[in-house]
């Protein structure tokens, strides 16, 4: 019987979230055969690092796999997917699927094809206050859901500016596909995806072009604002089709508090979900013994949510099926959103989604 050890894995893409993936698919257990990347720097870290062989051209790590995981910049995601889709290979892509909806549709149609599966890296997913939410959702105890509001908003957390985060050539966007992408995922996911028919957005650029962009930290190094063409913020509205609303707010830079909330409102409970700190509180009322309101805190087990996510991977790869979570479909359905909010705000109206079959649950 295959195993996870079994598993033969490249990383396609070795900057700072190549080596995050890495790390863990060594703790797992996993095969960690090589990595591919352009740059020569790149490459020697990642191969002084792990002891693996590294490569600049993808048709010789793909001959040495079983499956990838894809850390490049967005705008690339499209062509090393397709290219290990094509080889028969399995990926775990991660998010966004692209840098565009066009792209995006592009992987989509070729992992219809393919005879292996590509999984959508929203590791927030398998935190275990998501895992505990979706099960009180599919056991009926929030009644109908009414609406969501999604929060993944930093106070400063521009993410390297000059570097690609910052670039829409090479992004697609700013805080909106890459933290907003998230946010986006999670509320969707939290409703089972149902099929959105209207976005009003707005996003905004308002600190990171500015010579004088004030911070305390930032993941990457600041280079300046030259080239700073994405937005730093966004807020949005979401209808559904069976009129379940979402509200987001997502911010690489804002004057007001961090805040990662997500709280969901149903006709029989609710809950409080920090993304960030992991806590959980679910609301209710009842009759029973007199008219009262309930506030219960659930405490979980903490876990790493990108570990959690790849040994699902894994376990499939070795299984030769599909995992039935984070599909493609969903990605594709998350990039639809992101689109029809970047539409919105730029024609200043609201925007309809054109009817589309509903991706599978999970």
């Amino acid at each position: 019987m295959n195993t996870v050890s079994s598993v033969r894995v490249g990383i396609v893409g070795l900057g700072n979230i190549g080596h995050h993936h890495a790390d863990r698919l060594v703790d797992l257990g996993a095969d960690l055969v090589g990595g591919l990347d352009i740059q020569a720097d790149a490459r020697r870290r990642f191969a002084e690092k792990y002891d693996v062989n590294t490569y600049e051209e993808k048709a010789e790590l793909f001959a040495e796999v079983d499956a990838v995981v894809i850390t490049t910049p967005n705008r690339f995601h499209e062509e090393y997917a397709v290219a290990a889709l094509d080889a028969g290979l399995d990926v775990l892509l991660e998010k966004p699927l692209a840098h565009s909806l066009e792209s995006a549709e592009r992987i989509a149609d070729a992992a219809k094809q393919a005879d292996g599966f590509c999984m959508v890296g929203f590791n927030n997913r398998f935190a275990n206050p998501v895992e505990v939410v979706r099960h009180y959702y599919e056991d009926g105890r929030f009644g109908d859901m009414s609406h969501i509001e999604a929060n993944y908003v930093r106070r400063r957390g521009i993410p390297g500016r000059g570097s690609w985060f910052t670039s829409k050539d090479i992004s697609g966007g700013g805080s909106l596909i890459d933290i907003g992408v998230h946010a986006i995922d999670l509320a969707l996911y939290f409703l089972d995806f149902p099929e959105v028919v209207e976005v009003s957005g707005v996003t905004r650029s308002q600190f990171g072009d500015k010579d004088d962009y004030t911070f305390v930290e930032m993941w990457g190094d600041d280079v300046g604002p030259e080239g700073f063409d994405v937005d730093d913020s966004a807020s949005a509205f979401i209808r559904t089709a069976e009129g379940t609303t979402i509200s987001l707010e997502v911010a690489w830079a804002t004057n007001r508090p961090t805040n990662d909330e997500f709280f969901l409102r149903g006709t029989e409970g609710g809950a409080r979900f920090d993304r960030a700190s992991h806590e959980l509180e679910v609301y209710e009322g009842g009759t029973g013994g007199g008219n009262h309101l309930s506030t219960a805190n659930v405490e979980t087990q903490p876990n790493d949510t990108h570990k959690s996510e790849q040994k699902l991977f894994l376990e499939a790869v070795a299984a030769g099926e599909h995992p039935g979570r984070n599909t493609v479909e969903q990605g594709l359905a998350v990039q639809r959103v992101i689109d029809a909010i970047y539409r919105s705000s730029e024609e200043g109206r609201s925007v309809r989604l054109d009817p589309v079959e509903a991706p599978p649950a999970n």
